[in-house]
């Protein structure tokens, strides 16, 4: 469904591209510099650009876009099935054209030559057709056409289908000229490099472009690398995709078929970046046309749906180097969901699962703190009567680890083992969009927000003093303090981290304190 809106597209955030000679130009040619990622620049923008245009709403049950007849350009994406609670429960927007965000989807043909002219995303285009409908269960379809005198007509037709967070896109390019021509089609993503509102400063995620090729997978792409001009990616590629990655939600620009495609990035204006690709069309003959199918995702990042839509897609989700463990944690958490129907508690399930997984290593790591901490007034009584001489401490130590047959890395190298596994079900569950706006139990009502009432950070706190004091006291003084001090000082973090967050370290600790606890008594250790 559509409804006719006014908005100006013409502000000093306006996705134009300037060059050296102060003209406005539109978006980039594919002849990269050798050794470079710089992109030509050609064609003057259509005057009537500056113009107030009309924007045209699509919306399903999940995803509602504002399509501006300014160059068929998707100004605004809002996700109506995701509210922010910080916000009044309003619908999470992603693509946006305000004062407060420049985030923009584009496309247009370049390659022009002589006194024919390429419609461009700067090209003022009239509607001709409207298939939308006020039932959001059903297909919605729009289409826009430029209308060129001695030119090349674009017709952009887009197709939003039900439930789905993503509208495919057909260009139509017509030549209306005597000769033959050559467009070539180009999309990319527009956005400044500003982080996305209510960024914690307790941990970080990427913002900024991603590609994906054939050749080198997945590729992220800082802002600061476009700023000054060190990117270095796979720009050319049969298959792939570009994408536009924050935490939580991306936008992505795909093309339906396996065609040569070039792949850019570019600073536009101050604080304002595209990533983009650009393929040929084919050599147009008089009255010829041809479509190009496109399809573009602006949505969260699940995983499931993302693996369905594109090959390589889930990838915006991105776990960092340890995908390989993280990807089948996710997996495994998703199937214990999909019987528990409460991610709160498939948290809980799933640390249980690596708990027993793990059990025989922890119980090899605990039983060694155990001797540990049973000879340990032995050791603090010899450290005091040779507090003097401590090269002979030392020697007696290791006489004493050798009698008692104690291995101190013994405690250690088990837990090290694990550390891995579980960095990488902290950054699954950081990444997770489905426990947005996802209850727990109770006081928790959003296992993507602190807890309100701080209750699970100081159990976490509580639980974690409880295992140093379980744990052997270290013989040196200080060493001792800092054990103390750093669960205290880490502690503090998770008053800010994400409630799904603290529930799993909570959970993990929990089960570490029960097992160590068991083996101490069994092993006739005081606790």
């Amino acid at each position: 469904m559509f409804f006719p809106q006014k908005e100006n597209l013409a502000s000093p955030n306006a996705a134009i591209i300037k060059n050296n000679s102060n003209t406005e130009a539109e978006i980039p040619i594919s002849k990269p510099d050798a050794g470079t990622n710089k992109i030509d620049l050609v064609n003057k923008v259509d005057n009537s650009a500056s113009q107030k245009k009309d924007t045209y709403i699509l919306k399903n049950k999940n995803l509602e876009i504002t399509i501006s007849s300014d160059g068929g350009t998707i100004t605004k994406s809002r996700f109506l099935s995701q509210t922010d609670v910080k916000n009044n429960n309003e619908p999470i927007s992603l693509l946006d054209h305000s004062k407060q965000r420049t985030y923009l989807a584009q496309s247009g043909l370049i390659g022009a030559e002589g006194n024919v002219s390429f419609p461009n995303h700067k090209t003022a285009m009239i509607l001709t057709k409207n298939k939308s409908s006020e039932n959001t269960n059903e297909e919605q379809v729009i289409e826009f056409s430029t209308d060129l005198e001695n030119g090349v007509k674009l017709i952009k037709t887009f197709t939003l289908a039900a439930d789905q967070y993503y509208v495919d896109i057909k260009h139509t390019v017509i030549n209306q000229t005597k000769e033959t021509v050559s467009p070539k089609l180009y999309v990319q993503i527009i956005r400044d490099g500003n982080k996305p509102e209510g960024e914690s400063s307790f941990y970080s995620t990427f913002t900024g472009p991603a590609i994906y090729t054939q050749e080198k997978k997945y590729e992220k792409i800082e802002f600061s690398e476009i700023e000054n001009n060190k990117v270095s990616i796979q720009n050319k590629s049969n298959y792939g995709y570009v994408a536009m990655v924050q935490h939580y939600y991306a936008s992505a620009w795909i093309f339906n078929d396996e065609r040569q495609r070039e792949i850019y990035t570019k600073k536009i204006d101050t604080n304002l970046y595209s990533v983009g690709m650009i393929s040929d069309i084919k050599n147009l003959q008089p009255g010829e046309k041809i479509e190009s199918e496109t399809r573009f995702y602006t949505g969260p990042q699940e995983e499931k749906n993302l693996e369905n839509l594109y090959p390589g897609l889930e990838l915006v989700k991105d776990y960092g180097w340890l995908t390989i463990l993280a990807k089948p944690l996710y997996w495994l958490l998703y199937k214990i969901n999909a019987n528990l129907d409460n991610w709160g508690w498939s948290i809980v399930a799933l640390v249980v699962l690596l708990k027993i997984a793990f059990f025989w290593l922890n119980a090899q790591a605990y039983k060694s703190m155990a001797k540990m901490k049973a000879i340990n007034p032995k050791i603090m009584e010899m450290r005091e009567r040779l507090k003097d001489k401590p090269q002979q401490i030392q020697m007696e130590m290791m006489k004493i680890y050798k009698e008692e047959k104690v291995n101190p890395m013994g405690g250690c190298l088990p837990i090290m083992v694990q550390i891995p596994v579980f960095i990488a079900l902290y950054w699954v569950l950081l990444s997770t969009v489905e426990m947005r706006n996802t209850p727990w139990i109770g006081w928790i009502k959003d296992l993507s927000t602190p807890d309100p009432y701080f209750i699970l950070p100081l159990l976490m706190t509580l639980t974690s003093l409880l295992q140093t004091w379980l744990n052997p006291t270290p013989p040196d003084p200080i060493q001792a303090k800092m054990m103390w001090i750093m669960p205290l000082a880490f502690s503090v973090m998770f008053f800010f981290f994400p409630s799904g967050l603290v529930l799993y370290w909570l959970t993990n600790n929990i089960l570490s304190i029960s097992q160590q606890w068991l083996i101490n008594k069994k092993l006739g250790v005081n606790n």
